[in-house]
């Protein structure tokens, strides 16, 4: 056979050539690059269960509001500080001087130096006996004329409002004023004037300010009652009969209120006169007794509301880890959604 021209071969040569160079191209070429897998953006920050906040709402009673002390004294020994304070009358002047940042001890010290004619003014009224005038001025030292938005915690005393007996919640202002008020017992203290209106005892619409202390923000309110109560004696002569039934509409007055607190303490101290200021210590170790009593009750209504709190908290974390896990999801291509169904993909992971 003749062999091919050399021009042929020249020309086959070539074209072998340009295919082998053609596939060393393909071969060092680089793939098209796949689509970033999905990851889930960074998870918010699991909210914290919230410290339960603690408020005590202190009664009225006079004389035997000395034994708010002891029940505070108890309460800061066992590490159950009350952080937002409402008060009633003799309520409002203990909570003024707590809220104003001082310990149960300081107040403790307090009452026993108390001379009884630093808040004791009488003038002959037909409004009433004491002006009031020496009460506001003592309560205003004693807090270092601090206004009531600028004590060391949130306070509100509680009065009522002459005209038309509304409940009257002072949180701003003057505090000496506000406890003045709230702690003018009609026909013993004159009435007080604020502004447009005049203002006497808080105890006439709320004796154990347990909503105000609510309204403060209080998870678990403390309700201290002082007041009087209806012993089943009959009383003698008008005063006495009086008396009697003004006990029996304040007890059923507050009891509604009091019904909407979480623990009650109730300190012994019904046979204490309103007016018996030599009673002040026994009154304060009535109120450590009762509030050591009470205290199985606190603990246990304490750990009920930091349980409910967990919780709450536990399902705040799993709905933000169903939203991240959604929103994981919602950024994938196709193939990664197969690959998940195939059980091959985890990156948005479980909520």
């Amino acid at each position: 056979m003749r062999p091919p021209p050399e021009s042929f071969l020249r020309t086959l040569c070539r074209c072998l050539a340009l295919v082998a160079a053609a596939a060393l191209a393909a071969c060092s070429s680089t793939p098209p690059a796949s689509p970033p897998a999905a990851t889930a953006p960074a998870a918010p920050a699991a909210p914290a269960a919230p410290a339960v906040k603690i408020g005590i709402a202190l009664g009225g009673g006079a004389a035997k509001g000395f034994a708010h002390i002891g029940v505070i004294k108890i309460l800061e020994a066992n590490g159950y500080a009350p952080a937002v304070v409402a008060g009633t009358s003799s309520g409002s002047v203990v909570g003024a001087l707590y809220a104003s940042g001082m310990s149960a001890f300081e107040l403790q010290e307090k009452a026993v130096a108390l001379d009884e004619t630093r808040i004791r003014d009488l003038q002959l009224s037909t409004s009433g006996l004491l002006v009031g005038q020496k009460l506001e001025d003592y309560v205003n030292e004693q807090v270092r004329r601090l206004p009531l938005e600028r004590l060391a915690k949130p306070f509100v005393a509680v009065a009522t409002r002459l005209e038309d007996g509304e409940r009257t919640v002072f949180a701003q202002g003057n505090t000496g004023q506000a406890v003045r008020a709230s702690s003018s017992v009609p026909g013993v203290f004159q009435p007080v004037a604020i502004g447009r209106h005049r203002y006497v005892d808080g105890g006439v619409v709320s004796p154990v300010p347990v909503d105000a202390a609510r309204e403060l923000g209080a998870d678990l309110v403390i309700a201290v009652d002082i007041s009087s109560k209806a012993r089943g004696q009959t009383p003698t002569g008008i005063l006495g009969t009086l008396s009697q039934t003004i006990t029996i509409m304040g007890q059923r007055l507050g009891q509604a209120e009091l019904a909407r607190a979480d623990v009650i303490v109730r300190p012994q101290v019904l046979d204490i006169g309103g007016t018996d200021f030599t009673q002040r210590a026994n009154a304060m170790l009535e109120g450590e007794r009762a509030a050591l009593a009470a205290m199985p009750q606190i603990r246990e209504r304490v750990a009920q509301v930091q349980a409910a709190r967990e919780e709450a908290a536990r399902v705040a974390r799993l709905k933000a880890a169903q939203a991240q896990r959604e929103a994981c999801l919602e950024q994938r291509t196709t193939l990664q959604k197969l690959a998940d169904l195939a059980g091959r993909d985890g990156a948005c992971g479980a909520p």
